[in-house]
C-alpha cells in the first residue's frame, strides 16, 4: 500500500506545471514587443503609424487584407484548442488567470498569509486590523504590477520605443498616459473585487465552450463509476450521497478538497459546469487525499470516454481533423497573401487640369503621385513608362525617401506625336508606369495604370 501510496503522491502537482506555464506566459509577454526583425516588431497593431507588423514584416493600412485571415486564425485556433483540450486556454494562459493567481496565491498567500492554497472559499475577515492593513498593502503591491500589465498591453499598439519617448513629455500625450491608468484601474477593480466572476458572467467563452466539447475533449471530470453521483434535495440542498454504488464501492471520502480548492466555487462532482476553467486545482486536491489512500485521484484530467466509458481517448478524430485542416488552408493563405506585400506604395491622381497644349502642338498631363517608403530601408525612387514609347515623363526627378515616409510628386506626362485624330471628343488612354527603386529595382517595383487625356483634333493649331 504505501508503495501505491507514494506512485500517486510523487506526481508533480498540476499547480506547480501551471506556474511554470504562468511565467513563460509572462515572459512572452513582456519580451516579444521589443524583438525586431530588420527594424519591425514580431506583432504591433500600430494605429499611430497605419501599421500592421507581423513576423518582422510591415502591412500598412492599405495592406490590411491580412485582419480576415488573422481573426480565422485566431477563433479557429481557439475553437481546436477547446475541442482538444477544454478551456485549457482559461486555466493555463489566460491573463485574468494569471493576473488572479499572483494576486491570491503569491500576494495574498504566499507573502502576506492572509489564505490558504488549499482553500479558495473561505474569505480573511477583513475586519480584523492585521488583516485590513495586509490588504491595504496587497493592492498597492498590484496596483504597481497592474501598471506594468497595462503598459504592456499597449506596447503591442504603441512600440516600446515610441512608448517611453512619450512619456519623456507626459504633458503632450496625457490621451496615452489617461488610457494606461484606465487600463491599470479596471484591472485592479478585475483581479481584487470582481474576481472569477469575471469568467463565470463576462468572459462569453465560458458560454460557447459547451459546444465545442464532446466525449473525447480532456477536461477536469470525477469518475462516477468510483464515487458515484451527488444530488440536490427538494431545497436545493447538496446532498453528500452517493447513489448508484452501493457503499462498500463507493470510494468517495466527501472530504471536499475538491470543491474549497476550486477559484470558481463550484463542485466538479456535478459534471461539467460553464464555470469551470481547467485549472486542475481539484485534481491535485483529490489526488492528494486518494494519494494517501493508495489509490488514484477520482478527478482526473481525461475525458468522458476514458473515465466514465472505459474507451480510450481519440485525439484524431473527425473534428480534430477538419479543424487542422481548415488552419493548414487559413495559414496557407496567410502566408501566399503576406508574400504579395509591397515595398512601396504608390498612388496616381489626375490634377484639376485635364491636359495643356504647349508649342508644337505637344500635349502634356499633369498627375499627383503619392510615394511612401514601407520598407526599413531608404531608397531613391524612379519611374518610366511601359509599353509606350510615344508618351515620355517630362518631369521627374529621382528622390531618396525614408523608411515609413511618404512624399507627393507633380509628374508631367508628354507627347509631341499625334495620338489621335478625332474631331468630336477627347480621347483617354490608358498607360502604365513603372515606379522601382534604383538601388534594388527586382525587389521594390510598383505597376500602376494612370489615363492620359488626348484632346479632340480641332483644338490643335
Amino acid at each position: 500500500m504505501s508503495q501505491e501510496k507514494n506512485e500517486y503522491l510523487k506526481k508533480t502537482p498540476y499547480r506547480i506545471k501551471r506556474y511554470y506555464a504562468y511565467v513563460l506566459a509572462t515572459i512572452v509577454a513582456l519580451v516579444v514587443p521589443f524583438i525586431k526583425i530588420d527594424g519591425n516588431h514580431i506583432f504591433l497593431l500600430s494605429f499611430d503609424k497605419k501599421q500592421l507588423h507581423l513576423l518582422g514584416v510591415a502591412f500598412d493600412m492599405q495592406e490590411l487584407y491580412l485582419m480576415p485571415f488573422l481573426l480565422m486564425l485566431l477563433f479557429l485556433g481557439i475553437f481546436a484548442a477547446t475541442s482538444i483540450g477544454g478551456r485549457a486556454w482559461c486555466g493555463w494562459a489566460c491573463p485574468q488567470t494569471i493576473f488572479r493567481v499572483i494576486y491570491r496565491d503569491l500576494i495574498e498567500t504566499k507573502l502576506l498569509g492572509l489564505r490558504r492554497i488549499k482553500n479558495k472559499q473561505k474569505e480573511p475577515n477583513w475586519r480584523k486590523a492585521e488583516n485590513a492593513s495586509k490588504r491595504l498593502l496587497a493592492i498597492l503591491i498590484w496596483s504597481v504590477l497592474a501598471l506594468v500589465a497595462a503598459a504592456d498591453f499597449l506596447w503591442y499598439f504603441v512600440p516600446p520605443e515610441d512608448f517611453f519617448a512619450y512619456l519623456q513629455n507626459p504633458m503632450d500625450h496625457m490621451f496615452l498616459i489617461g488610457f494606461v491608468l484606465a487600463i491599470a484601474a479596471f484591472l485592479i477593480y478585475d483581479v481584487i473585487f470582481l474576481k472569477e466572476d469575471f469568467c463565470v458572467y463576462v468572459c462569453p467563452y465560458s458560454r460557447v465552450q459547451s459546444v465545442l466539447y464532446d466525449n473525447n475533449t480532456y477536461q477536469a471530470i470525477y469518475s462516477t463509476n468510483r464515487g458515484g453521483n451527488i444530488y440536490n434535495d427538494k431545497n436545493d440542498k447538496v446532498i453528500f450521497k452517493q447513489k448508484d454504488l452501493p457503499d462498500e464501492k463507493n470510494e468517495c471520502t466527501t472530504c471536499e478538497a475538491c470543491v474549497t480548492v476550486c477559484p470558481t466555487h463550484i463542485d466538479i462532482r456535478k459534471g461539467l459546469q460553464l464555470e469551470c476553467i481547467n485549472c486542475l486545482e481539484c485534481v491535485d486536491a483529490c489526488t492528494t487525499v486518494m494519494g494517501k489512500l493508495g489509490k488514484p485521484s477520482l478527478v482526473q484530467w481525461s475525458s468522458t470516454n476514458e473515465i466514465k466509458h472505459n474507451n480510450e481517448t481519440k485525439i484524431v478524430r473527425k473534428s480534430t481533423i477538419m479543424y487542422t485542416v481548415a488552419l493548414l488552408v487559413v495559414v496557407a493563405l496567410l502566408f501566399i497573401m503576406g508574400g504579395k506585400k509591397e515595398h512601396m506604395l504608390l498612388n496616381i491622381n489626375k490634377t484639376t487640369e485635364l491636359y495643356k497644349i504647349k508649342e508644337d502642338n505637344e500635349v502634356a498631363n499633369n498627375f499627383l503621385f503619392l510615394f511612401q517608403n514601407t520598407d526599413s530601408k531608404r531608397h531613391t525612387y524612379d519611374l518610366e513608362v511601359v509599353g509606350n514609347d510615344d508618351i515620355v515623363i517630362e518631369r521627374f526627378k529621382p528622390f531618396s525617401l525614408a523608411p515609413n515616409k511618404l512624399r507627393k510628386k507633380v509628374v508631367v506626362l508628354s507627347t509631341k506625336k499625334r495620338l489621335v485624330t478625332d474631331n468630336s471628343k477627347d480621347t483617354p488612354i490608358t498607360i502604365t508606369i513603372r515606379a522601382f527603386a534604383k538601388d534594388d529595382p527586382k525587389k521594390i517595383s510598383v505597376i500602376r495604370e494612370a489615363v492620359f487625356i488626348y484632346p479632340r483634333a480641332d483644338k490643335f493649331k
